[in-house]
């Protein structure tokens, strides 16, 4: 069989929730299609963006990120960025890996490889621009950093450390006053956190709605307050149960300005990136990434 890329790099991030000979495994899927490949190693944040930036300069037909979401997050934004937009082969070594299973792409290292190496079916998946930024699969408001769960806490306890500091993050929401510009539209409410929803698969394998879509060149808006009809709202989205009340305070745009008071601490794909007032545009079909064959 002959692969459909020549030139493989391989950004790693060492500090991922998984513990597997990932070199091992990759020089030996790779001698059996005769692909040349390369890899890095990153230490801190931006490390994966600037390594991907350098590659692409080098004249890479792929790369491919092994962590989780966070280093395809850094990886995307070096591809979305360059005038010379090469595809991305998602490697699971994360804790959660929903962009990964998002796009069907095998949570086993080795068949993820395999896939990297043979498969020549794209997967056209929208991005989202922030400034000078993008993101691939959300944005969300109302979560301080020394809130957010920490890197530490994902190593020693996996996927439970999220459930550990969702409880935490409930008893200290604090509600602002949100002044949304919807494709022009001006809404005000009032909650807890605001939510910009690209690709809405978790790491859990559990989708954010069935209407949810990373293909559909648009994104999915939703307030979130501490009262019982937004909680019933998303949980009704999240279920995929279809209620009048599934549709409280949710839209769907192109682009959206989000504004609040106080200003609010802004993440993308799980990354601290800015503080409100933020201006959100979607990118349709700007990022190519490697599926399985249909």
């Amino acid at each position: 069989m002959s692969a459909p890329y020549q030139r493989i790099h391989v950004i790693i991030n060492p500090a991922s929730g998984k513990n597997q000979p990932i070199l091992n495994t990759i020089n030996d899927v790779c001698q059996r299609y005769n692909v040349a490949w390369d890899a890095t190693v990153t230490h801190r944040f931006g490390d994966a963006t600037a390594q991907a930036q350098a590659a692409i300069a080098a004249g890479v037909d792929l790369i491919a990120g092994y962590g989780g979401d966070g280093t395809q997050h850094e990886v995307a934004n070096a591809i979305l960025a360059s005038p010379r937009q090469v595809p991305l082969a998602i490697l699971p070594g994360g804790t959660g890996n929903g962009f990964c299973r998002e796009n069907g792409v095998p949570d086993e290292l080795g068949a993820a490889v395999e896939l990297m190496c043979t498969s020549a079916t794209l997967r056209h998946v929208d991005a989202a621009r922030l400034g000078d930024s993008f993101f691939i699969q959300r944005l969300y408001t109302g979560v301080e950093p020394e809130q957010q769960t920490s890197r530490e806490m994902k190593e020693r306890y996996g996927v439970l450390a999220y459930a550990m500091t969702v409880r935490q993050q409930i008893r200290e929401m604090i509600e602002a006053d949100y002044r949304l510009t919807i494709d022009g539209r001006v809404i005000e409410r009032r909650g807890t956190r605001c939510y910009v929803v690209n690709s809405g698969m978790t790491g859990r394998g559990i989708t954010a709605s069935a209407e949810f879509s990373a293909t559909d060149g648009l994104l999915d808006v939703f307030l979130l307050k501490r009262d019982l009809a937004h909680v019933e709202a998303v949980a009704g989205r999240f279920l995929s149960v279809n209620r009048p009340q599934s549709g409280l305070d949710y839209w769907r745009c192109r682009q959206i300005t989000i504004e609040s008071d106080p200003d609010r601490a802004v993440w993308t794909d799980g990354e601290y990136t800015a503080r409100t007032p933020v201006t959100v545009t979607v990118l349709p079909g700007a990022l190519r990434v490697v599926v399985p064959p249909l």
